[in-house]
């Protein structure tokens, strides 16, 4: 068969042709070349499950990194599909990883932020008058609002994809394209508008016409890694600890169902087809509503 570098190019342009996020084919990729470089180290070549097995066990055995199994699990998926996309297109003879279990991963509860940690966020934003800090500001509400994900929010463009409140509607909106390249309309409130509004009088001021909404420092369109860091520095600035971007979409899940808003409209809006993924990202909210719940009953009064 093709050796696996070669094998890896072919199965990144398929994910491509199937309108698989960049964040995603980047998942994929990351873990097949983990594993190329396993085996170049190791000397166990192949798409065998003897040679996968010994890779995620040398991940579940790695000293001193924490989250191994989480880790192992995702490779185990990724090259399991791998696997059997390279069956099915004839490159190999045979699917070895088919019924590969994958390493099980603890439970482990992704927090939304709190009220105040949200406020201090947008304020430490909203501090910094300039380009970069009205858009750090503006991504930072309409990702909390929207339940945006981060590679949706990333590929907003402008004209088309962005609507503020204007003279014939009461309420902004933005064009999400989620996966599969299923698209959503989300509307946001007039403190995301006010937001944008004033980062696009800044952009445009700067010569930037339409295109990518989020300009990056180099001025092209912001990546994944950029809005990592960017947002990683105003939380730290904020004093939020363990902060990643994904956790806004948490709280928004977390605040739509606070201030009322229906499952099944949260479902819709976040672009879930599943119970499960409501279920998942709305769990740290549901732990603190049965914690405030079990204060209250006073079960241990006598």
């Amino acid at each position: 068969m093709s050796d696996l570098p070669e094998l890896l190019d072919s199965w990144l342009i398929a994910l491509r042709d199937e309108g698989k996020s960049r964040h995603t084919i980047a998942a994929y990729g990351d873990s097949v070349r983990a594993l190329i470089r396993w085996q170049e180290e190791t000397g166990k070549p192949g798409l065998t499950r003897d040679a996968v097995a010994g890779f995620l066990a040398s991940i579940l055995d790695g000293e001193g990194r924490g989250g191994q199994d989480a880790t192992a699990n995702l490779r185990a998926r990724c090259i399991r599909l791998f696997s059997r996309w390279a069956y099915e297109e004839g490159r190999t003879g045979a699917d070895e990883l088919a019924g590969l279990k994958a390493p099980k991963v603890g439970k482990r509860i992704v927090p939304k932020l709190s009220d105040d940690e949200l406020k201090r966020l947008i304020a430490v934003c909203a501090a910094d008058k300039t380009l970069r800090g009205r858009r750090d500001e503006a991504m930072v509400r309409l990702a909390a609002e929207t339940t945006a994900r981060c590679d949706e929010l990333l590929q907003i463009d402008l004209p088309g994809d962005l609507k503020l409140p204007g003279r014939t509607r009461d309420q902004g909106y933005a064009v999400l394209r989620g996966k599969g390249n299923r698209e959503r309309v989300i509307p946001f409130g007039t403190q995301a508008a006010r937001s944008l509004d004033r980062y696009l009088f800044l952009r445009k001021k700067a010569g930037f016409g339409d295109g990518p909404l989020w300009i990056s420092s180099h001025k092209h369109r912001l990546s994944y890694a950029g809005l990592y860091a960017t947002l990683g520095r105003r939380a730290e600035a904020a004093g939020i600890p363990d902060f990643h971007p994904h956790r806004l979409r948490h709280t928004a899940a977390s605040r739509w169902l606070a201030k009322g808003g229906s499952e099944q409209g949260l479902m819709q809006v976040a672009g879930w087809r599943s119970r499960s993924m409501l279920d998942r990202y709305t769990e740290d909210a549901a732990a603190e509503r049965a914690f405030e719940e079990a204060r209250h009953l006073g079960l241990g009064d006598m």
